[in-house]
Order: C-alpha cells, then sequence, then structure tokens
C-alpha cells in the first residue's frame, strides 16, 4: 500500500482538503459524476492536453481523489503516458509494474495495480518503457484490456492520464476507446491554434469539457469547445 505524503502540495485535495483550490477540484468531479452517471455510466475518462506543462497529470491526480472521496463511488488512476510518467511520483512510489507490463507480458492487471491509503483509490502506473506507445494503444489487447476494466466494477471510475495530444499519436487513438475526454489547458501556455488543433484532433471523440488552468479571464474560444466549461482557482498547473 502506497502512503501519500500529507506534506506533498501537489496533492491539495489529500494536504489541504478545505482549500480554493480543492473546492475547485470538488467542483470538477460533481460535473464530471453529474454527467456521465446516466444508465450507461461513462465511467472511462481520459484527462489530457495539447501540449506539455498544462497540468493535465495534476488534474488527472487530484480528480481522481476527489471521486474516491466520494460515500460510494471508487477510482482506479491509470498512467497511460509511457512517455514520461508522471503519477508515481506525484504520489511518491516506486511501481514493480504497471500498464505497459500487462499489455505486453501478460501480466494481470491486479498484480499492477498499487492500493494506496486513499480508502477507495488504487494506481496503475505506467509500467516498463516501451519503444513505441502507439503500436500497443492500437492493439486488440489495448481494446481488451480497457473493456474488462471499464466493466470489472459498477461504481468504479476509471481516470486515464495521457500523454499531450499534438506532439504524440497515442493519446488521439485512446480518445477513441474511452467514455469521455477532459482537455486541461493553461492560460499563457496553450496557443489558441493549438486549441483549434486539437479541436480539429477530437472531432468525433466524446469530448466533455475543458478545465482551464492559470486563469485570470475566461477563453472565449475554449469556453464555446466545452459540453461544461470549468475554471481552477490558483496557480496549480505544474505538470
Amino acid at each position: 500500500m502506497v502512503s501519500i505524503d500529507t506534506a506533498n502540495r501537489m496533492l491539495p485535495t489529500v494536504t489541504d482538503p478545505h482549500s480554493v483550490v480543492s473546492e475547485q477540484y470538488r467542483k470538477l468531479k460533481s460535473t464530471l459524476v453529474r454527467i456521465t452517471s446516466d444508465d450507461a455510466f461513462h465511467n472511462l475518462i481520459m484527462v489530457t492536453s495539447a501540449v506539455a506543462g498544462e497540468g493535465k497529470s495534476l488534474t488527472a491526480a487530484n480528480l481522481a481523489i476527489s471521486i474516491a472521496q466520494e460515500f460510494d463511488l471508487t477510482v482506479l488512476l491509470i498512467d497511460a503516458d509511457l512517455r514520461r510518467p508522471t503519477i508515481h511520483r506525484l504520489f511518491g512510489f516506486e511501481p514493480q509494474l504497471g500498464l505497459s507490463d500487462c499489455l505486453l507480458a501478460g501480466v494481470d492487471q491486479a498484480d499492477a495495480i498499487v492500493r494506496t491509503s486513499i480508502d477507495k483509490l488504487s494506481i496503475m502506473p505506467a509500467g516498463h518503457e516501451v519503444e513505441n506507445p502507439l503500436e500497443l494503444f492500437t492493439s486488440k489487447t489495448m481494446l481488451d484490456l480497457f473493456t474488462d476494466i471499464k466493466h470489472r466494477y459498477s461504481d468504479r471510475y476509471v481516470i486515464v492520464d495521457t500523454p499531450p495530444l499534438l506532439p504524440f499519436a497515442e493519446s488521439r487513438a485512446l480518445a477513441h476507446l474511452v467514455d469521455g475526454v477532459v482537455l486541461v489547458i493553461r492560460e499563457g501556455v496553450t496557443l489558441q491554434d493549438s486549441i483549434i488543433e486539437v479541436k480539429d484532433l477530437l472531432k468525433g471523440c466524446p469530448v466533455l469539457g475543458v478545465v482551464l488552468n492559470d486563469s485570470t479571464s475566461i477563453d472565449e474560444e475554449a469556453a464555446h469547445y466545452s459540453t461544461y466549461y470549468y475554471k481552477s482557482a490558483g496557480s496549480i498547473a505544474q505538470r
């Protein structure tokens, strides 16, 4: 079991649950649960960004914690950023197995999942480095794994942290496998042209909305793009 460092400022939903930032994550959680908890239970959610440095991994981690703090929900947080895995560092542990090992070596998913000291939150790390993640993410093995993970528990959300969309193709492949996509953008980092390009890349994908980090004003392009529009509080978007 991984014990969460209560001094880790990157996880305010644990270390400072009464803060303004934590409240914003809870608002994001509430919106997400509301729009995905219909009869079909759209529980497989991908968190991504246009480019690096926008806060997608922090958003995925704190969103997962917030959902796990719900009375009747559990969460599996998957690090699918095989190029630059971050989740294990945020939670302060060194993984032995992970997603890539399930796909390449046939490791049972139960053996690749790490329990945490946060009740109802488990993590599947990225696993061992692979040369070409795209080949894995477009395989039938990946489809079968995600299908099994999605349907294994009726009360579980699966939050998937993925690489940025514009530099890497594997996130575009994953966007067609999940029930919903949450796009994280960061004021002063994400260019308008990048947002437009991401819109085109995600056509036909189930985009749920946009998280705007480090916001000083509402970006009209992002607001128009989203099914819901979520504005985060404070400067929390360090990848």
